[in-house]
């Protein structure tokens, strides 16, 4: 069964994965020439609830960069980005319905791509348009970037957790290599040719934008390309003198390349990014002397000449840990989906631990959700949460903490 067919049996039944996980030259040891489950019926996959004291809201935006002229959308287009805000809700939720882990029109073009009914549904803890839970004072901000070929749904699991627990985290989806949906129905896939690539230099062109629409948003405005309505007590709730970013491989190094390029962002977390920014400027050699923290797995310091390179222009508060049997995907999403799957088509043991490694997925969504939020907790609202990020904890025992 290769990658994509198995991914989309997955989606067929409900589930959802990153689609950075999909790649039709990839497949499954041993599950080569096998076909996808049938008759599995309306099994429901889910996500982890988020922990926090707070309800989750989210609103989606449209966003617009008419600065950059965007020739392969067409004469006379402009940059388009798709992101969604999630935030603290008030606690009157439940009239206001969950959104969906990714939007109908991209799900069904995933599923349509792997043969299958463009039937399946998975919703998160975001509850859409929900008002914003008031504190009297602003938010923090925590600004996600995804990895190559993915979509800004791939880190729902950490999104949530930091939402619960009072953060506002803005995730985007870097069109042309993104499965995405546009608020007109279209849907765009990533491209697949190097002419159209887009490096980490790239996306954090991107993310640098959408600080500006943050600054909007907090200013009172509405950046929404339609300008839909926002949820109410949106604006009053963001604090952009605390700004934080993380992302994915790709999106870990595109973390690194805008808090280079802009102060704004006080803090990064790299979630196994590999440091190369792109062909002009493969290597990064610029000191950086904010707090930076890396979750390694693939993309190691012995392993990487890049990240070791990196690693060491990092002058300021700095921390790598790195999960034992951690695989490149296990700080994400996947690691709680495909679990799920491998027990409804009957992956081996060994099948599966090709795709999310030994890293147990109970233990991979506890470390997802608490050092990510003890990293931000730290560096935008200055508390050590447990003092997890001053050295090896027991509660944490697969978790090492490089030197």
């Amino acid at each position: 069964m290769t990658r994509r067919r198995m991914l989309g049996a997955v989606l067929a039944v409900g589930a959802a994965v990153p689609l950075a996980a999909v790649g039709p030259a990839w497949a499954a040891p041993g599950a080569q020439g096998t076909s996808a489950p049938t008759g599995l019926g309306p099994v429901q996959f889910t996500l982890p609830e988020p922990t926090g004291p707070h309800q989750v809201g989210t609103v989606e935006l449209h966003l617009v960069d008419t600065s950059r002229p965007d020739p392969d959308a067409g004469p006379g287009q402009f940059r388009q980005l798709m992101a969604s805000v999630w935030y603290p809700a008030r606690g009157d939720v439940d009239r206001y319905p969950r959104a969906p882990w990714m939007p109908a029109g991209a799900l069904q073009a995933f599923l349509a791509s792997g043969g299958f009914p463009p039937d399946a549904a998975l919703l998160t803890s975001g509850h859409e348009g929900a008002p914003v839970h008031r504190t009297g004072q602003g938010l923090p901000v925590v600004v996600y970037s995804h990895g190559a070929g993915s979509h800004r749904s791939d880190h729902t699991v950490i999104v949530q957790e930091l939402a619960s627990h009072g953060y506002v985290v803005v995730t985007v989806d870097h069109i042309g290599d993104a499965l995405s949906q546009l608020p007109d129905g279209r849907v765009v896939t990533p491209a697949m040719d190097i002419q159209h690539t887009l490096y980490a230099v790239d996306y954090a062109t991107d993310i640098r934008f959408v600080l500006d629409c943050v600054e909007q948003l907090a200013a009172g405005h509405n950046p929404d390309a339609e300008h839909h309505p926002l949820p109410d007590g949106l604006c009053a709730a963001i604090d952009t003198s605390r700004i934080g970013m993380f992302g994915w491989s790709k999106g870990g190094t595109a973390t690194a390349c805008v808090m280079l390029a802009d102060r704004r962002v006080r803090a990064g977390l790299s979630l196994d990014g590999p440091m190369q920014p792109g062909p002009k400027q493969p290597t990064i050699t610029t000191d950086l002397d904010r707090p930076f923290m890396m979750m390694t797995a693939r993309f190691t310091r012995a392993q990487d000449p890049n990240v070791a390179l990196f690693w060491s222009h990092l002058k300021g508060w700095r921390l790598n840990v790195q999960a034992d049997g951690a695989t490149h995907q296990s700080y994400g999403d996947t690691q709680v989906l495909i679990p799920q799957m491998a027990k409804l088509i009957g992956m081996s043991d060994q099948q599966l631990k090709a795709w999310i490694g030994t890293l147990d997925p109970a233990r991979a969504v506890k470390i997802q959700q608490a050092y990510p939020l003890a990293f931000f907790d730290q560096h935008l609202r200055h508390h050590h949460r447990g003092r997890l990020l001053d050295g090896p904890s027991g509660a944490f025992p697969e978790v090492h903490y490089l030197p």
